[in-house]
Order: structure tokens, then sequence, then C-alpha cells
């Protein structure tokens, strides 16, 4: 499918390649009574409004009321926002997103009271209310939680008009998501046969993948280029983004964006500014990497287009998606049999939106809503890392599907902050399943090569991004102004630094902070080299220690949000708040240049 030169229409893709969207809903219509019945019940939670105080009936009645309008509100928005990225110029879903978008913020807006009337409430009160009614217990953990953020929770009227200017402040994400996968159109290249290769978010990896060097040129500065002639327009994006991130720090009292973005989930600043020290303290490793990269390139100049051609040139790994379900599959036998039948229900029900199409949400993640199965949405276009992806994603789904089995509503939904280990974790079995099955000489170095390139991705490059982000909230917190320019120096120089003396950071690179969709979304990529640091371990205690290891990780992806990130990790054996997790990755980073370099003697 990938080799095809123009995109399907959405209507014409085969219905076995999409997901089962109408497990949510099976029309529109019924999409939109459900959203009206949303609308309607938000009179009735606005009725408890001065009453939760009263008695510990009310109180839990209103909770749950909370619990089934947002349970609601998150089917509603999950349907219009997939329809909207199975075809991002579809007028009539984008009409359905908008009205989605709407409707969560005055769901946010006519719940936002609780909050603040909870914390008026004293705590002794609160105690006696959890003996007069055993329901209540339920939500222990959820009211220690505001109790806790009780510094940053303003009066009753001002979270109301916080939460009714949400709209506002998504304004410069969703303008850049239009842009970025609607409106943007990139140019056409010669591909390796002479064939004329329209260039799309999904192609664009393929092609710097390519082993022919013109190929990767061409891709390289055809994205950049079309980047860079909206310049102006996409740093205005990112500076209003940021702004609006100051704003609401401010607003509820933090002492920094990346304060309150951490805050949210208990994480200290220390995890953040750690896993950047650490990096910095092993940045020899990735010098090497691209010294070891220019060497087996045979290149006098190493540029950065060249940084993701397999290093192995003469093995081409084409794995069409049946092939791939099937080696994922093997790879995850590890993580036992209950295991492997989730994975197979996932595979054989639909639960996956296979292709790219015109107009199609660039990129993959899973999603969903409680009460249906999880979602992944891929542009699989036969690659080893698309591969990868697919295992990446599963991840993610399985671990919702263990979180909304396990958990009520309340604590289902597990935090950004461990969301990155469980998909990980399948990656970092995969590839050692992979390892241990192939014979060929060649062949294992291209995957390790594929590795190696896993940590320059999300440890070291995921790193950089997440210094890029500190420093660009911090400029605007001190009163700095977020131009094109300033933005591009700063990011050329984070390349610099990251990359090293060996290879040539080229002025295009400079604008590659304007396509980075998760930059809107703020300080939230540290997570994938965190995760990613966490997954190595977890992964060597399974395939070490087996039964064991393997109920305790069962049982984290089983918690959801019942307890601190960090405190999940710790019990299933990691602790994120040292060095060390980053520092044992990094460790395994360095052991297989030493393979690679053998390999390629």
């Amino acid at each position: 499918m990938a080799q095809e030169k123009s995109l399907p229409k959405r209507n014409e893709v085969d219905l076995k390649y999409t997901w089962a969207i109408e497990d949510l809903y099976a029309s529109d219509e019924l999409w939109q009574k459900e959203y009206e019945k949303v609308k309607e019940m938000l009179p009735n939670a606005l009725e408890y409004q001065g009453r939760l105080s009263k008695s510990s009936d009310l109180l839990l009645s209103f909770l749950q009321l909370s619990d089934e309008i947002s349970k609601l509100m998150e089917r509603v928005y999950v349907y219009a926002n997939q329809k909207y990225h199975e075809d991002t110029a579809s007028a009539i879903y984008q009409d359905l997103s908008n009205k989605a978008n709407v409707l969560s913020v005055q769901v946010n807006s006519s719940l936002s009271f609780a909050t603040p009337e909870i914390l008026s409430i004293p705590e002794e009160m609160i105690t006696q209310f959890r003996v007069d009614n055993e329901e209540l217990k339920l939500y222990d953990f959820y009211l220690k939680d505001i109790l806790r953020l009780k510094p940053h929770i303003l009066s009753g009227e001002m979270e109301e008009l916080l939460a009714d200017a949400g709209d506002i402040a998504d304004a410069s994400s969703n303008i850049f998501s239009m842009f970025n996968n609607a409106d943007i159109k990139f140019p056409e290249i010669m591909g390796e046969n002479g064939e004329t290769v329209k260039i799309t978010h999904g192609r664009y990896g393929q092609l710097l993948e390519s082993n022919d060097r013109r190929v990767r040129k061409e891709a390289f500065e055809g994205v950049y280029a079309t980047y860079n002639s909206y310049r102006n327009t996409l740093a205005a994006s990112f500076s209003a983004n940021v702004k609006q991130e100051v704003f609401f720090s401010k607003s509820r009292k933090y002492t920094s964006t990346l304060e309150k973005a951490l805050n949210a989930d208990k994480i200290p600043v220390e995890v953040y500014t750690n896993l950047i020290a650490a990096v910095h303290e092993n940045m020899n490793l990735m010098h090497r990497y691209v010294t070891l990269r220019k060497k087996l390139l045979g290149l006098e100049e190493l540029h950065m287009y060249d940084l993701y051609t397999p290093l192995v040139q003469d093995v081409k790994m084409e794995i069409p998606f049946d092939e791939a379900k099937s080696i994922v599959a093997k790879g995850l036998e590890p993580l036992g049999e209950d295991y492997q039948k989730i994975l197979t229900e996932g595979y054989n029900h639909r639960w996956i939106d296979i292709y790219e199409n015109e107009n199609k949400r660039s990129g993959a993640y899973s999603w969903g809503a409680y009460g249906t199965h999880p979602y992944v949405l891929l542009n699989y276009n036969d690659t080893l890392n698309n591969v990868f992806t697919l295992a990446h994603e599963m991840g993610h789904a399985i671990h919702s599907y263990h979180s909304d089995k396990e958990q009520p509503y309340t604590y289902a939904g597990y935090k950004i902050f461990v969301a990155e280990v469980a998909s990980t974790c399948n990656e970092a079995l995969l590839i050692d399943y992979m390892l241990k099955h192939t014979q060929d000489k060649k062949e294992k170095a291209y995957l390790i090569n594929h590795f190696l390139e896993k940590f320059k991705g999300t440890l070291y490059r995921q790193t950089m991004f997440a210094e890029f982000e500190m420093i660009t909230h911090k400029m605007v917190e001190d009163g700095e102004s977020l131009t094109a320019d300033a933005l591009c120096k700063i990011y050329h120089n984070l390349n610099m630094e990251y990359f090293g003396d060996d290879i040539v950071i080229d002025s295009e690179i400079d604008m590659e902070w304007a396509r980075i969709p998760h930059f809107y979304n703020a300080f939230y990529v540290y997570q994938y080299a965190t995760g990613y640091s966490a997954a190595i371990a977890l992964s060597r205690r399974i395939l070490n220690e087996g039964e064991t290891a393997v109920t305790d990780y069962i049982r984290f992806l089983s918690s959801g949000s019942s307890n601190y990130p960090i405190e999940l990790l710790k019990t299933a054996g990691v602790d994120m708040g040292t060095k060390e997790p980053v520092n044992q990755a990094l460790q395994l980073f360095s052991e297989l240049l030493d393979q690679m370099e053998e390999l390629m003697k």
C-alpha cells in the first residue's frame, strides 16, 4: 500500500483494514442522542452546587453523577475525534469534533465548582462522611488528591472562568492541527526507481530510510522548505501556546509551567531535570553512535538526512501487516497466555485502523472510551519501524484494557507518566525476540541498528525535545519573545550539542520544532524518555524472572490511576526518582554499540 502513487479516499478503504468505530456508536444519529443526553445532564450537576457539605449522601450522589457525565462525555468526544481523524478534511466530522470540544468545555465548566467546594469542607467532616457512608470509600484516593492540590485551586467563580477559557486556550493547538493535518502540502520528488512520489507525513519517515541518498536529501529539504515558508505563522502559533501555558500556571500559583505540568501527577521536578542531567552525562555515547554511523555509511560528511537510513544497506526488511501481527505476537509471548489472548482479540475484532488514506491524521496512537474496547490508529507501510509501532500501540491498548477491566471509571484512566512504559516494554521484548531468532549476521546488525535508533529517537531525541520545551517556556516566563529566528537558533544549538562534531547540522533542521505536534501538549515528551528507561528495566526483569515479574507487571497494568505514577512504578520494581533507570538504559545502549562495532568489523 505504501508504494501507491496516490492515497485512497476514506470510502475506498476496505472495511477490514479499518477500526470498528461502530462499536462506540453504530451511527452518527446515536452519537447525537448521547451528545444531547450529556447536555441535558449538566443542569442536574449544577443542582448540587453549594450543597456538597450537607451530607455524605449528597456528596456521593454528586460524585457518581459526575463520573457518569464524564464517562458519556468521553464516549462522545472519542467518537467525534476518531471520525475526524479518519478524514480531517471532512466538514461533517470537523463539525462533530468542534461540537464535542465545545461540549467538553461546558462539562468542565459545569463540574468546576466541585473541587473548590470539596476543598472548603473540613477534613474531619469528610472523614466522618466516609464513616457514615461505606460507598464513599471508593473516592478516598480521589479526595486525597484534591486536598493535595489545595494551594493551586481557586474560588468556584475563578475555576468556572478558567474552565470557560479552555476553548480559547486550545485555539493554537487546534489551528496547528488543522494546518499540519489538512492544509499543509508537501512537494513531489523522484523515488528510488524514477517514479514520482508525493511526500506525505506517513511516507516521510520511509523516504528518510531510503538507501538512495538523493531521495533522503530531497525529502528532507522538501519537508523543511515547506515548513520554512510558514515560519512566522508557525512561530506565532507555538508562542501563543506557550503563553497560554504560562497564563494558567500563574493563575494557579505555580512557580513555573514545568512545576504545574508535573504536579498534576505528583512528579517531582527533579525527575525532569535528572533525566536531562543523566543524558548530558552520557552524551559521549550519542556522539560515539554518530561517529559509528558516519564510518559505516562511508561518508565524508554525515548530514541530518543520513540519520535514519539503515546502517546495513543490503538488508531490506519489508514486512506486510499480517506478518507483523505474527512477529509481534511471538515477541510478546514472555507476557503470558492471557496477554496473548487479549492481543489476538484486538487483531481479530478490528481494534486497529491500519493504512494511510487521504487526509487521515498522521502518526499513530491508542485511544478509546471506558466500556468499549481500545482503538489503535496506524499509518502502516511495511517497514520494520511500523512493526514496532504496532507492538508499541498495542501495549497502550492492552494497558487500557487491563485498567478498564480492573478499575472503576474513577481510576481507569492511567496517567501519561506511566503510559509509555507498557508500550515501550513491548518494543523491548520484541527486539529481544528478534535478535535471538536471527542467525544472519547482517540481519542481526540491521536489528541492532533499529534498537540503537530507538535509543537515539526516544531517550536522546525526546530528551532534547524536553530541553527545548524547558528553555522556551522559561524564556516566556522571563518576558522574552519566541520569534522564528529565536526558536531556530535554540533548536540548532541543541542539535549541535546532542549530535556532536561528526555530523553537519543542516540549516533545514532548525525548523523541526515547527512540525512536532507534542509541543502543543506542554512537557509531555520527556515521559517517552523516562518511560523508555523504566520499560528497559521491566523488560529485563520479565525476561530474567518470568512468571513472578509478569504477575507484578500485569498488576501494574491493572492499576490505572489508583495511586501516583512514581509509586505504581516502584511496585513494579522501578524507582524513577533516581537517575538509575536512565543510566541502566544507557548502559544497554553502550553494550549495543559494542555489539554493532564487533559485527561490522
